[in-house]
């Protein structure tokens, strides 16, 4: 029986809401990838070049803490991972996410939220991270998007 995880990232509540949604359409269990130390508003502020997120974006070896792991991941073939696009890209701990598991043999299925960028280099900047996987193309959703159109998505891996 082929099992199916919704792991998601979310620094300000919408991607979480997006991977909820989509987890419930498609009868996923989810996962959230939590930083070991959180991210304030400070941490995220993408105009300071000395924020976080900055910092760890300007650095692709940069791999945040990540706390609490997936119980029993060898028992998921299809993997949706959900992330804010930051730098037309997924966050660095993304990357610390997918490369904690053997992911070999699995679809890892990127989905993101952006208030206006698109997946951009996504799959570049996480291929890596997925050895032995097959990387899907990602796809970016509107923080409002529908469970029917996520579901219709979804149904095609």
């Amino acid at each position: 029986m082929s099992k199916t995880l919704v792991a998601y990232f979310s620094a300000s509540g919408v991607t979480a809401k997006l991977a909820h949604t989509l987890a419930e359409a498609i009868g996923a269990d989810l996962f959230e990838i939590r930083p070991e130390v959180p991210y304030t508003s400070a941490d995220l502020d993408w105009t300071n070049k000395n924020s976080r997120s900055s910092v760890e974006m300007n650095n692709k070896a940069f791999r945040p803490a990540i706390t609490g792991k997936v119980e029993h991941m060898e028992q998921y073939d299809r993997i949706f991972v959900g992330f804010p696009i930051w730098w037309y890209v997924a966050p660095t701990i993304i990357n610390t996410f997918l490369e904690q598991y053997d992911v070999t043999g699995k679809k890892v299925i990127p989905f993101a939220t952006s208030g206006s960028s698109g997946m951009g280099n996504t799959n570049a900047e996480l291929k890596s991270s997925c050895k032995g996987a097959d990387l899907a193309e990602g796809k970016r959703f509107g923080s409002n998007t529908a469970a029917a159109e996520l579901k219709a998505w979804a149904e095609q891996f």
